[in-house]
């Protein structure tokens, strides 16, 4: 298969015109922040009103927001299922219309979320209920990230993919932060008993709003002349396969190396936006206005570091920058709940926001590294696993962890040592990698061609 020369300095099958790319990654990031804006949703109403709601008799309040986060945990448990199902899909018939699907079915399943009662009017069938509706959700956000940032990476020119892929990451904070402001915005409103009574339900209700207009704009995306190529490619040659099966078989380290990047990552996250609030509130009995104000400072801050670090990582290459990361990632606890015990609210937002801008080091360059560590025809199955698989053993438990070991050892320092080993974990991950930075897609569909016999791919000369 061959693949004409471009003149501007991208790979040939990508986007060339900035004004191109920028529709690319703004049809991208919508998309995202409404998938995570619901995502986060949850992860925060958990923290706040689920445990009340949907588990009062659940014993004391620490097991209440436990019997939460388990429910919390059931998406990420449906996430790598949901890779599987929509990497699959989207190796065979693309990036755009897995995209539009999973929007739709993560909208869904949040409104109803909105619209369910609680353990007083149904009993059990609540809980059970929600159970349902969070693995619908977590089905389909497993298939978004994949879709959203390979739209973009494939897209994008070799020597900035990773400034350009680190936007649809960026999209996560917006997201997170929207679903913050409408939460706070409720509860500075509303009177304390009405806000958990219905006023928490008005944000699931408003994502219908912003699900209409990410499936509009979706809708109006084209897929990357690369993917086009290898799925012609694939087509012509019966004997090519693509997709889960073939990633698990000719890829396996790379699966494993996506996980090992995304396991502090992973941790680090759902530690700062989901067990501080656990920490402040049931410890210190902290203002929930407070908290959610400092949540909101933080994630407008991560959502402008991202992207810079995306462009450090091009500049000066995807591992110093991933490793970076995971080291300081090993040190927030250790100062962040000390800080949290001051009780400043200074102090608070700046141990929040010191942590997410560790965490940027990490989660900015995911999309890119990724992207050049499988070729094109299982690119989306392979990204998807690597990065959802170990949503089960490190976001959905992390709260978990963290909550109980509170529990059990009324203290911190266990919750630091336990980030600590898993920061621990991706450094050795980041050491063994190798560096990609400037890497071209279509060398890497070349590589794979070469290894597996293949029709060979002629690789094109960027100037």
């Amino acid at each position: 298969m061959s693949v004409n020369k471009r003149v501007d300095g991208a790979d040939p099958g990508t986007t060339g015109p900035k004004s191109g790319l920028k529709k690319i990654v703004a049809a991208s990031m919508i998309g995202t922040v409404v998938e995570w804006y619901e995502f986060f949703l949850y992860a925060t109403a958990a923290s706040l009103v689920f445990g009340a709601v949907f588990f009062p008799n659940a014993g004391s309040q620490l097991d209440g927001i436990i019997a939460a986060f388990l429910t919390y945990a059931v998406g990420f448990i449906a996430r790598p299922l949901g890779g599987i199902v929509f990497g699959q899909i989207g190796d065979k018939l693309g990036r755009k219309h897995t995209l539009q699907l999973t929007i739709i079915l993560v909208g869904v399943a949040t409104f109803l979320m909105g619209c369910l009662p609680g353990f007083d009017s149904i009993g059990y069938w609540a809980p059970a209920l929600l159970v349902v509706l969070r693995f619908v959700q977590g089905f389909a956000v497993g298939g978004e990230w994949g879709g959203a940032v390979l739209l973009v990476a494939e897209h994008s020119p070799s020597k900035s993919r990773g400034f350009w892929a680190s936007w649809p990451q960026a999209a996560v904070p917006v997201g997170n932060l929207l679903a913050t402001l409408v939460l706070l915005t409720t509860s500075w409103i509303l009177p304390e008993d009405q806000f958990l009574s219905w006023g928490w339900r008005i944000a699931f209700w408003l994502s219908a709003i912003i699900v209409v207009i990410g499936y509009y704009i979706r809708t109006h995306v084209n897929e990357a002349p690369i993917f086009l190529e290898a799925r012609a490619q694939v087509e012509a040659e019966k004997a090519i396969s693509y997709g889960v099966k073939e990633v698990v078989k000719k890829y396996p380290r790379g699966i494993l190396s996506a996980m090992g990047l995304r396991f502090a990552e992973n941790i680090l996250y759902y530690i700062i936006v989901s067990f501080s609030i656990v920490y402040l509130v049931t410890v210190h009995e902290y203002d929930t206005s407070q908290l959610l104000l400092a949540l909101l400072i933080a994630h407008i801050v991560h959502f402008l570091v991202i992207p810079q670090v995306g462009r450090l990582s091009d500049k000066v290459g995807r591992k110093p920058v991933y490793l970076a990361g995971a080291i300081l990632g090993a040190t927030w606890a250790f100062f962040a709940f000390p800080l949290f015990d001051t009780l400043n609210p200074v102090l608070i937002v700046a141990a929040i926001t010191i942590g997410l801008c560790f965490h940027a080091l990490m989660y900015a360059g995911q999309p890119a590294i990724m992207a050049e560590m499988f070729p094109t025809r299982m690119r989306y199955s392979g990204v998807s696993l690597g990065y959802q698989v170990t949503s089960i053993i490190a976001g959905s438990l992390a709260p978990i962890i963290a909550t109980a070991l509170l529990k059990q050892f009324e203290s911190w320092v266990p919750v630091a040592i336990y980030l600590l080993i898993a920061c621990a974990i991706t450094a050795v991950a980041v050491i063994t990698l190798r560096e990609t930075r400037g890497a071209s897609l279509f060398e890497v569909d070349a590589v794979d061609a070469r290894k597996h016999g293949l029709e060979p791919v002629n690789v094109p000369v960027e100037r």
